[in-house]
């Protein structure tokens, strides 16, 4: 029998305020016998042992959602003027349509938007010319790359291996990198 195939991407965007999510999913709309009802996301914050629950009726028909702290509640004041920052961390998100308890989706969306935007004013502040650069220079450049590939691989532990912890650790430790690299914690 024909079915609904759900699937959600999430980009990684640089606005710290927001998360952005894509549906890529695949709809039997060509069958009546299986409507599209009650288009529902539940995504649980880093840290939060509940989900908050989003009418994704919006979210089926344009196929992309915006997601800011207010609709996460994470903001209750001067929603739709000032948007909170949303911490980076691992995202629990669910998509589902009716009957959600049988056809939906999960995943573990490690965001790293914080973390990006560190490590690229690291590099605006950083005096690289079209030419070798100076050792200290070279060294720096070389961490940096370092530091990248340690979020990268932590999306990858959590995103696809299923290893939040693991992922969470690499995170951490790229983060601790980083703000040596710019003197957070000197």
């Amino acid at each position: 029998m024909a079915n609904h195939v759900l699937s959600l991407e999430v980009p990684q965007v640089m606005n710290e305020c927001v998360l952005k999510l894509l549906d890529t999913s695949v709809y039997q709309t060509a069958n009546p016998a299986i409507p599209v009802v009650c288009p529902t996301l539940n995504i649980t914050v880093p840290g939060f042992g509940y989900s908050n629950q989003i009418d994704a009726t919006d979210f089926y028909t344009t196929g992309s959602a915006t997601i800011t702290a207010c609709d996460l509640q994470l903001q209750t004041v001067d929603c739709g003027t000032q948007y909170y920052n949303l911490p980076d961390g691992i995202y629990i998100i669910k998509y589902s349509v009716s009957p959600n308890e049988t056809v939906y989706v999960e995943y573990n969306h490690l965001r790293v938007t914080y973390a990006l935007n560190k490590y690229y004013k690291i590099l605006c502040d950083i005096d690289v010319a079209a030419c070798e650069p100076p050792f200290k220079v070279q060294q720096t450049l070389e961490t940096l790359r370092l530091i990248f590939m340690y979020l990268q691989a932590a999306k990858s532990k959590v995103e696809f291996c299923h290893e939040p912890q693991k992922g969470m650790a690499l995170y951490n430790y790229a983060l601790k990198l980083l703000n040596k690299l710019s003197c957070t914690n000197c």
